[in-house]
């Protein structure tokens, strides 16, 4: 029965171990390859991610959060919802704000174009947003999640070795029980067996010889 135990209990740090090795190495390999690749229209199973920056959509998105958004077409896109965006192709920045107005043909130019306005935010942003800088709606948000995953982006350096110590830390105590494991069932395996001798000892005794 112990022995099942053990092997049990084995069988299990092995999989916590793969398992968080697994979950480690995916998030570097993920943020790693998000951060080299610079196309706007990148993605995971047509969404994609980004960490909220500033307070201009609180209390729906706090700073340090992670939001997940994904790719939609204009016309999907309806009033209230919120959209991240390139505001100016002269920045890489990105914001998610709130659909306020939607222009299906502005100015008669065949083009949706949208208004936006942070949650936080007194009045409306000072610019119209045009249906080829929107990425999409955001569909679900994780909090504070955006802190790692930055950190990870700009410092993917220091986050190898420290995968690598990880991996390293959780075999070590793998061994660890493993090893105590096995010294509690030899030292339970000893005391059965003066057990079963002192009982010997005592049917020797009731048993004197004539």
């Amino acid at each position: 029965m112990e022995e099942k135990t053990n092997m049990i209990t084995r069988v299990l740090g092995v999989i916590r171990t793969i398992l968080i090795c697994a979950l480690a190495i995916g998030i570097l390999v993920a943020a790693i390859l998000f951060a080299m690749n610079k196309s706007p229209q990148k993605s995971l199973f047509g969404y994609r991610y980004y960490t909220v920056l500033t307070p201009s959509m609180e209390p729906t998105y706090k700073v340090g959060d992670l939001v997940f958004v994904k790719l939609t077409h204009a016309e999907d896109i309806s009033i209230g919802d919120v959209i991240t965006f390139n505001p100016s192709s002269e920045t890489d920045a990105y914001l998610t704000h709130r659909v306020t107005t939607k222009y299906e043909n502005y100015q008669g130019s065949g083009v949706t174009c949208f208004k936006t306005k942070g949650d936080a935010n007194k009045d409306e942003d000072g610019f119209t947003i045009d249906e080829a800088r929107v990425i999409g709606k955001v569909a679900f948000s994780i909090p504070k999640l955006g802190y790692i995953i930055r950190f990870i982006q700009l410092r993917w350096y220091f986050i190898v070795p420290l995968v690598i110590l990880l991996f390293v830390l959780f075999k070590l105590l793998d061994l660890y029980a493993e090893s105590k494991n096995e010294e509690e069932a030899e030292h339970q395996s000893s005391e059965e067996k003066c057990g079963e001798s002192e009982v010997h000892s005592e049917d020797t005794d009731d048993n004197p010889t004539k």
